[in-house]
């Protein structure tokens, strides 16, 4: 087994068990902060903090929380300008069925689905694997759909400067299906475009390409 490695934030980089290495992302001050407020938590739920199952659960939560939001350590234009390429390529490039996993900053449920973008370069392009790289810089936040959908947006178009950017998210909310309304089988979806999309034509070869199947 490797000799784990930690990181000057106290970040366990990785942990190899029977051949699976698990990354765990955390700030050991922050983790034992949020576990003794979940303990007070659990105790008001009237539960018992000491029993064997609910022993480590603060930590464990604290944990969790703290990987489901790390995308505030994360700047989406730098993770674009770390593959940034001049390239006169001026179609549309789409990358679809990106899964999306966030957490509703009004219940912290989680919602989850898929994203798809679009962008048309103007003199550059990026490496394919960025793109969803910067929706986890934003989704793996506390957020609401329709802001992560125009943050998305704008982070694209303010660093590639691209002739123009589309992204649809299609999402289920648990704080929909699981309290409130109790509906499992609805789906929310959001738009944003910029520049050349905002044209009928070019939006809806962009949707067209999105629901097409390569089959």
């Amino acid at each position: 087994m490797k000799n784990k490695e930690m990181n000057n934030n106290n970040i366990d980089l990785n942990e190899e068990l029977d051949g699976y290495v698990k990354i765990d992302q955390y700030n050991k001050v922050h983790v034992e902060r949020i576990a003794d407020h979940y303990v007070d938590i659990l105790e008001a739920l009237g539960e018992d903090p000491k029993r064997e199952g609910l022993i480590k659960t603060p930590e464990r939560v604290a944990k969790a929380l703290q990987y489901l939001t790390h995308g505030y350590d994360i700047d989406g234009a730098e993770v674009l300008r770390s593959a940034m390429f001049e390239e006169e390529y001026s179609q549309m490039v789409v990358v679809k069925d990106i899964e999306v996993y966030s957490m509703c900053e009004h219940h912290m449920l989680p919602f989850f689905g898929k994203a798809h973008i679009a962008y048309i370069p103007n003199g550059h392009i990026v490496g394919l694997s960025k793109i969803p790289r910067v929706v986890d810089a934003f989704a793996r936040r506390l957020q609401v759909q329709e802001r992560l959908t125009n943050e998305i947006r704008d982070c694209i178009q303010d660093t590639l400067k691209p002739a123009g950017v589309a992204v649809v998210i299609e999402c289920k909310h648990m704080c929909m299906a699981m309290r409130g309304v109790q509906k499992q089988n609805s789906v929310t979806t959001t738009s944003a475009f910029t520049g050349a999309f905002q044209n009928d034509v070019t939006r809806s070869e962009f949707l067209r390409l999105i629901t097409a199947s390569l089959d």
